[in-house]
């Protein structure tokens, strides 16, 4: 009888728990038994083990074989355990030195042949191997770049079992990762010059970047919605080393992580089509779901451009997301977290024919209304800035027109995001769309001089209690990018403005 274990790791979303392989050899005609919540794909892996190692020069042996993988209750899934199985079991066939697994993680999917598949999740998988003390991780060659992002272990990379065996036995050396290279900001490719005219909209995009705040776009083909929802990415702060790792750990599941492996600082922009399916939106599918557009653009910018093709069921889904900042997702194998904090920016056609101009619409009332009630009065509430663009008149421009870039724009928009972060951080809140309202209300209320104008809308019922929340944080954003040490009754008119102007002239 031979018994030895081996060490992989099960994700359950983006979080990832250290999995145990026992295997032992015992009396009984020969066979090979996988128990702990496998599912199929992890259930197929008794022919591939045996296939490959047999394939790898090495002898199978003609035993009872149990394989049993713990915690038992933790449902496993994926072909990421074979390198760790197939070890295992040759281990406990005393072919390897079991204490040459001590302190290792094996990570990777096996061919017939022996060779070592990559698989998706590999971030996710280092990063909770580092967190559980474990040493020393193997993942498949092709994996390396990505796994490298993770420091304060020692990674190691296979392309076939035989390698990986070489070198357990001391007789071999694998790939190890190139030098790591620093984040880096890549250049832009796209510039907030380029806009012609649209200087409110251009001023609702430094707002929304200096604050987090999520933007409503109305206007007709052609006015620069588009252009600049695209360019609102390049005003935003750059990621923090733990937010980048965030970001690449939600794209290394969804199998959308760079090809180079480098660890990118820039927040990331998603603009899926009307056409997405609800799975592909939010998050889905069968076993443990998979995340979906709104966790890709997790500490970016989520674009959804033609909004009111999108459907109704669509964007209500979206309503959690915006208020918590994750997806919770059930499903028969278990209910799996993805975090979700997003900015969410709306673009739409201010009518189906899509008229430059309102005089020229031919939409019935009744169609205009139909057309509109797809975006609900709900998921609309959630939104801080509705902004309305005028088509253009001409593509020149004036000599006294103010030709701002991104990088003279950003750099206000770092002031006011410092200011911020200064004024929350004992809270742990990073920007003021962040801050919960009656947490902002309780700790800096704005003097009751400066909110005369809420308080009236709010008795008469033209603001609910959340946009006036909402209009609050908008405050407070323009008062930290003029400089100011509290919102006065200027800029929260001006918020008001930008959130309803019909109600606010």
């Amino acid at each position: 009888m031979g018994l030895a274990r081996a060490w992989s790791i099960g994700l359950h979303g983006v979080d990832g728990d250290l999995v145990e392989i026992e295997a032992d050899l015992g009396p009984g005609l020969p066979g090979l038994s996988l128990v702990g919540l496998p599912d199929a794909a992890l259930a197929e892996a008794r022919d591939r083990v045996r296939a490959a190692v047999v394939n790898s020069g090495e002898s199978w042996p003609s035993r009872k074989i149990t394989l049993a993988l713990s915690p038992a209750t933790l449902p496993k899934q994926g072909s990421s355990y074979d390198v760790a199985l197939a070890c295992g079991v040759l281990a406990a066939h005393r072919q390897l030195r079991p204490s040459a697994l001590e302190g290792l993680v094996l990570l990777g999917e096996l061919a017939l042949d022996g060779r070592v598949r990559e698989v998706r999740g590999i971030l996710p998988c280092v990063m909770a191997a580092r967190r559980a003390g474990m040493r020393r991780v193997v993942v498949p060659e092709d994996c390396l770049d990505e796994a490298s992002m993770v420091d304060g272990l020692e990674l190691f990379g296979a392309a076939h079992l035989s390698d990986v065996l070489a070198w357990l036995r001391g007789d071999a050396r694998l790939a190890r990762p190139a030098r790591r290279r620093d984040p880096a900001r890549p250049p832009l490719q796209e510039d907030l010059v380029e806009v012609v005219g649209q200087e409110r909209a251009r001023r609702a995009a430094e707002v929304a970047a200096a604050g987090g705040h999520h933007m409503f776009f109305v206007g007709p083909p052609g006015s620069g919605k588009t252009m600049i929802a695209r360019r609102l990415t390049g005003l935003l702060p750059d990621l923090s080393v733990d937010e980048a790792m965030e970001v690449a750990a939600v794209r290394s599941l969804a199998g959308a992580l760079l090809p180079d492996g480098d660890l990118t600082v820039t927040p990331p922009f998603v603009a899926p089509h009307h056409g997405v399916s609800a799975a592909a939106l939010v998050g889905g599918g069968s076993g443990l779901a998979r995340p979906g557009a709104v966790s890709l653009a997790h500490r970016g910018v989520l674009f959804l451009d033609e909004v009111y093709e999108f459907g109704p069921h669509l964007l209500d889904g979206l309503r959690t997301p915006l208020e918590e900042g994750e997806v919770r997702l059930a499903r028969k194998d278990g209910v799996v977290r993805y975090p979700a904090r997003f900015q969410l920016v709306m673009a739409a056609n201010p009518c189906p024919c899509a008229s430059a101009r309102d005089t020229d619409c031919t939409c019935p009332g009744t169609v205009r209304r139909r057309y509109e009630s797809r975006l609900s009065g709900p998921m609309l509430d959630r939104v801080d800035l509705h902004i309305a663009l005028e088509p253009l008149t001409s593509l020149s421009r004036g000599e006294d027109e103010l030709l701002e870039d991104t990088a003279t724009v950003r750099a206000r928009v770092l002031a006011a995001r410092r200011r911020a972060r200064d004024r929350w951080a004992a809270m742990g809140w990073r920007s003021n769309a962040e801050v919960p309202g009656p947490a902002m209300r309780r700790i800096l209320p704005i003097p009751r001089e400066s909110t005369e104008e809420l308080d009236g809308l709010l008795r008469i019922g033209l603001l609910t209690a959340r946009g006036l929340d909402r209009c609050l944080r908008v405050a407070w954003t323009l008062c930290d990018l003029r400089g100011g040490e509290r919102p006065e009754a200027a800029d929260v008119h001006a918020a008001l403005e930008l959130r309803y102007r019909e109600a606010a002239t």
